[in-house]
């Protein structure tokens, strides 16, 4: 399965860093392995490439031909 990029992995990769990281230092590595995973998803649900106008309007179009 092959697409675009979307941030997602880079974000998990991150949280789970930043969570092993502060893991280590307070002592409980799966709780702070946990947290930061969870808001690397979250971090990484906004990395989101932004949507050109080119290619809604592409979308647009074929949609139109579609129901006709």
């Amino acid at each position: 399965m092959q697409g675009k990029p979307t941030g997602m992995g880079l974000g998990i990769g991150l949280g789970a860093a930043v969570g092993a990281v502060l893991g280590v230092m307070a002592g409980h590595v799966a709780v702070w392995l946990g947290i930061g995973v969870a808001i690397g998803i979250a971090i990484g649900s906004t990395l989101r490439p932004a949507k050109c106008a080119n290619c809604e309007a592409a979308k647009r179009n074929q949609q139109l031909g579609a129901g006709s």
